[in-house]
């Protein structure tokens, strides 16, 4: 029998308590890794994404971290490293939103989308990519949005910290290439999750007016794609933006 593909490998899935970020760990868990389910205030929803995993036959460590305090991040991968020796996938997931137009806009809602989304993956991917080099071998992959490529009115913060991702993939990508490490961004489209559960049906019929295919992503397809860029049979994928949102970046 065949080994599962990611067998003996560490991923660490930060934002993984719920929605994607729970979909993406429970995926990989599959594939064979070792997964730390990372998360900041939600330490019950961890703690049943780390069941998950168990029941499936996986193995899963809680870790609690703001991405944001670059202290906090260093001491995650830490206790990671400490654990399972290093870490091989990074699967930069968490976010948050603050929506606003510009004009009415606080500097505060600017700069928490910004340490979040942005700063935080910048110092997530810092903290393990080294660890990747060492080991000539890594997978370093970024959760961005439909938003980052398209815009959307009221989010300007947020569209601007998923843009700003591609730029970081990109350059990083050709940074790390030689050493067998690959960066990709999978950019969802609107997905069933407790932020779309939130809208109201109006809200949910223009933006279905957008969709190509006429409907809602649920996060498995998101899980997919990342299981997909995560294995080991993708070593020469790198630098890409996937789009995976039933057609709404077309």
């Amino acid at each position: 029998m065949e080994k599962p593909d990611l067998d003996g490998r560490t991923a660490l899935v930060t934002g993984a308590s719920k929605g994607i970020g729970r979909a993406v760990a429970v995926k990989l868990a599959d594939m064979g890794a070792r997964v730390a389910v990372n998360y900041n205030t939600s330490d019950a929803a961890a703690a049943t994404t780390v069941d998950a995993i168990n029941a499936r036959g996986g193995e899963a460590l809680a870790v609690q971290a703001d991405v944001s305090d670059p202290t906090q991040v260093s001491e995650m991968v830490a206790r990671v490293s400490q654990a399972w020796e290093s870490v091989d996938i990074l699967v930069n997931n968490a976010g948050i939103i603050d929506d606003g137009l510009l004009v009415r806009m606080s500097d505060n809602a600017w700069n928490r989308v910004m340490a979040t989304n942005l700063n935080g993956t910048f110092y997530c991917t810092r903290a393990v990519v080294r660890g990747m080099m060492r080991n000539r071998w890594g997978r370093v992959i970024h959760i961005g949005s439909v938003v980052g490529i398209r815009g959307n009115v009221g989010q300007t913060n947020y569209s601007a910290s998923k843009a700003a991702i591609i730029g970081f993939t990109k350059a990083l990508a050709k940074e790390v290439a030689t050493r067998n490490i690959t960066v990709n961004t999978v950019t969802p489209g609107y997905i069933n999750t407790d932020t779309v559960d939130v809208l109201q049906q109006e809200q949910k019929d223009r933006i279905m007016t957008w969709i190509p295919m006429g409907h809602f992503g649920e996060v498995e397809d998101i899980a997919h794609m990342v299981g997909h860029i995560a294995s080991t049979k993708s070593g020469y994928l790198t630098g890409q933006v996937i789009s995976v949102d039933g057609g709404m970046a077309i």
